[in-house]
Order: C-alpha cells, then sequence, then structure tokens
C-alpha cells in the first residue's frame, strides 16, 4: 500500500470514522454489526460500537423472541464473540427439551395429585367465592340503598346515603 493511500485512509478515519463490519446475520434475516474502537477528529476514543439492522425497520412491531438470545447476549456486549448457526441451533434444541420434560413433569405431577386426591391422601382445595372486599363500595350489592344497613352482622359501611342527599343525584 503507497504512503499516501495509507495517509488517505488514516484522513478518512480520522473525518468519518471506521466503516461498519458484518458480524453475521440470524435465521430472520436481521444483519448484526460492529464499528471497532477509534479515533475521533477530536482525539477522543470512541468505544466499539454494535447495532442490529433489523428485517422489519418498525421498531414497535418486534416481540421478545424476534431476536436469538445469543445476538442480543452479544448486542449487549454479555459475550465477547458473536454467536455460530451451530451454536444457536445446539441452544435452541436445548430450549426444545426443557419445554418438553417440563410439560411431562407437570402431567406426572397432575396425575400424582390426581390419585393422591382419589386415595384421601391430600385434601382437595376449598373453592371460596368472595362477595366482597374491605375497598369496594358495595360489598356485594347492585344499589345504594336510602335506608340505613347498620345493624350487628349486616354492617355495611358506606352503603347507606342520607335522604335527600345531593351526591346520590350526582353519581
Amino acid at each position: 500500500m503507497s504512503r499516501a493511500w495509507q495517509a488517505l485512509r488514516a484522513l478518512r478515519l480520522r473525518l468519518v470514522g471506521p466503516a461498519k463490519e458484518l458480524v453475521g446475520t440470524d435465521q430472520f434475516g436481521n444483519k448484526y454489526y460492529r464499528v471497532p474502537k477509534h479515533e475521533s477528529r477530536a482525539g477522543q476514543t470512541i468505544p466499539e460500537r454494535r447495532f442490529v439492522e433489523t428485517v422489519n425497520r418498525e421498531a414497535y412491531h418486534y416481540q421478545i423472541g424476534d431476536f436469538p438470545a445469543e445476538w442480543e447476549a452479544w448486542i449487549r456486549k454479555k459475550r465477547e464473540d458473536p454467536p455460530t448457526i451451530e451454536e444457536i441451533l445446539r441452544n435452541e434444541n436445548y430450549r426444545e427439551e426443557m419445554k418438553q420434560k417440563v410439560k411431562d413433569v407437570s402431567e406426572k405431577d397432575k396425575l400424582l395429585q390426581a390419585k393422591e386426591y382419589e386415595e384421601g391422601l391430600v385434601a382437595e382445595p376449598s373453592h371460596t367465592q368472595v362477595k366482597g372486599h374491605a375497598s369496594a363500595p358495595y360489598y356485594g350489592k347492585k344499589e345504594l340503598s336510602q335506608d340505613p344497613t347498620s345493624t350487628a352482622n349486616t354492617f355495611q359501611p358506606g352503603a347507606w346515603m342520607p335522604p335527600g342527599s345531593g351526591s346520590s343525584q350526582n353519581k
């Protein structure tokens, strides 16, 4: 390489910065790039930058799982080297195996639980119906009443409105 060419290249690096390098592509078609560490015109050291050019340019159309976890770890600098296709496929197969194992264990647990219920070894959970809550204003009642209901066990706070109060007409 000639001295003039080296000088022009060095000047371009100082003025514009290095060009992006394609590092890899995932199975969805997203392309992953890096811009190596370089010095700016002012002499500042700019750290390595990693980014992805997505197939779908609309950022809000992406959801969790649209980028392989291995590539996301590389982008976030959690790993030094970019992932290989073999590594991604191996990890995907492992995740599928784990999902199947979890499903099998869950089914086995349900069968064991049903057997224990039948044999009377474990009591079945009781299903209670909640009709109201302390923070609920009506406690299961549909409408406000004009009559006070403040007698012993049937006390309903907030359910009684004084006759002729303007607040009942405003609601």
